[in-house]
């Protein structure tokens, strides 16, 4: 059974830092690329950040500089660290785990972390 549990969630204030985690089991993580993505109301789901099996990151432009993803493939396990918050960056944050290729599509999400940023 897979299961991707994210943690860390919760209201800061403004210029804070929240640092979410994001547990998976059931599958070969290392195998994986890992993403978060963040839905605020009346919005469509955008991807954050993603991180390749390889390590490689990439970012939505609004985050650069100021969110960290990161993994650790031993604990199965992904980070989103958040620096510099912004009210805009309030949302429901989700753990995404997606693998791809000749004959294989597979991809899971987690059940979402609320983050709040007062201003």
């Amino acid at each position: 059974q897979v299961q991707l549990v994210e943690s860390g969630g919760g209201l800061v204030q403004s210029g804070g830092s929240l640092s979410l985690s994001c547990a998976a089991s059931g599958i070969a993580f290392s195998l994986y690329t890992m993403e978060w993505y963040r839905q605020a109301p009346g919005t469509q789901r955008e991807l954050v950040a993603s991180i390749l099996h390889t390590g490689m990151t990439n970012y939505v432009e609004s985050v650069k500089g100021r969110f960290t993803i990161s993994r650790d493939n031993a604990k199965t396990t992904m980070v989103l660290q958040m620096n510099s918050l912004k009210p805009e960056d309030t949302a429901v944050y989700y753990c995404h785990a997606r693998r791809q290729g000749i004959g294989l599509s597979r991809e899971y999400w987690g059940q979402g972390t609320q983050v709040t940023v007062s201003s």
